[in-house]
């Protein structure tokens, strides 16, 4: 353990120095403490960002009706994810910037929001948090990878003091279940396999959808290095289809100029949405911006999964599914392992290994009907084997009383 806090206290200057040249003092006293408490014990409850916190939101909204006792503390890593979970205006409920993982941040943070529980989500293992926070302790959600797990198992008695320490365990996947448990995480906290991901509910877009469903395709939270098989899919559609449509939404919209660079050498036309430009007649509509995924899911009823052409494990299918989305991906789904043996299971999602079999899949999914049909097929694989209301039970009974 004095190793972690001297590699936290060093990779603290760091994130510090960082903070303070892209925000200032406030950004700086952000990640040192969270400001304006609220009276009353909280439940602290954190997520990495927008994803880990949207799968969240069913159970949360349970517990806080369940629980009418109980004030939430949330935090995120991330400004995005900040102001996502503020959007929901819950009850009781206060979100924060989360503080550094830091001894003295914890104990600061637990004395000031009179924290008597902490729920922390996903891969979101702090062990300040873990180890120093009053009351229960648990993991929700939980996801541990193989490389992960292989971290941990050198540093065992670290390892070991954390699993000890967690009340409660709702692991992911049943391969996150087995090295936890090889790792030292008793059965008796070893809760049911869930994936939250599953609970997600198509909310309704902020704007009318602008264009043709069945004649509109998206790329999701690409990474580089997939773009240009996209872009090439889509200019040989185009020869068979000219009113064909991409919805291009990078996972990281800071890449747009490079990628409305490869756009532009295809000869495509383009429309961004950064820059509000028209996207009526355009073959690539760029969606460059940030927390409108909604939106083009609703758009588009074909969906490639982006992050699973490259090395990065893809993106959630859950998502694009609760649109009724046909859904295509690449053969690396490593983050969504579970789903991803559900879909193949079924037989209800399309691998590709590259840009023309992308295109040839797409080619094969032109009709509505079909799509249709795809769609219903993704929602059946990846309903879930679960419902919020009894996991809200399981969590209630385990949190502290006012």
């Amino acid at each position: 353990m004095l190793l972690y806090r001297l590699l936290a206290s060093l990779f603290a200057t760091i994130i510090l120095f960082r903070a303070a040249r892209d925000g200032g003092r406030l950004a700086v006293c952000a990640r040192l403490r969270v400001a304006d408490p609220a009276p009353g014990p909280h439940v602290w409850l954190h997520g990495a960002s927008n994803g880990e916190l949207a799968s969240t939101r069913p159970v949360l909204e349970a517990l806080v009706t369940a629980r009418p006792d109980l004030r939430w503390l949330i935090t995120a890593n991330t400004a995005t994810g900040v102001a996502f979970a503020r959007d929901w205006n819950l009850p009781r409920t206060s979100v924060r910037p989360a503080p550094l993982d830091l001894a003295a941040t914890t104990r600061r943070t637990c004395r000031d929001w009179t924290v008597r529980a902490h729920v922390t989500l996903e891969s979101e293992l702090w062990p300040n948090r873990i180890l120093l926070c009053p009351g229960p302790v648990i993991g929700l959600g939980t996801r541990l990878s193989e490389g992960s797990a292989g971290i941990w198992g050198r540093f065992p008695r670290l390892a070991r003091r954390l699993l000890t320490r967690l009340d409660l365990v709702v692991p992911q996947d049943p391969g996150t279940a087995r090295r936890l448990q090889a790792l030292g995480l008793s059965q008796e906290a070893l809760g049911p396999t869930v994936d939250l991901k599953a609970f997600y509910t198509a909310p309704p877009p902020a704007e009318a959808p602008a264009f043709d469903r069945a004649r509109t395709w998206l790329a999701a939270s690409t990474h580089e290095g997939e773009d240009a098989a996209v872009l090439d899919a889509h200019a040989a559609l185009l020869t068979q289809d000219p009113g064909l449509r991409l919805i291009l939404a990078p996972r990281h919209p800071v890449r747009a100029d490079a990628i409305a660079a490869l756009i532009d050498a295809r000869g495509l036309t383009l429309a961004r949405r950064s820059l509000g430009q028209d996207p009526e007649g355009a073959q690539v509509y760029l969606a460059d911006t940030m927390g409108e995924m909604a939106l083009w899911y609703a758009s588009a009823g074909r969906v490639f999964i982006g992050g699973t052409l490259t090395d990065r494990g893809g993106h959630t299918p859950y998502e694009p599914a609760a649109f009724g989305a046909a859904l295509l991906h690449g053969p690396d789904m490593r983050n969504f392992t579970t789903a991803a043996e559900r879909l193949a299971l079924a037989g209800a999602s399309v691998t590709v290994p590259d840009g023309a079999a992308l295109a040839e899949a797409l080619r094969a999914l032109t009709d509505p009907e079909a799509q249709a049909r795809a769609g219903e097929a993704v929602q059946k694989a990846l309903r879930p084997q679960a419902d919020a209301t009894t996991l809200c039970d399981l969590l209630a009974d385990h949190l502290p009383r006012a």
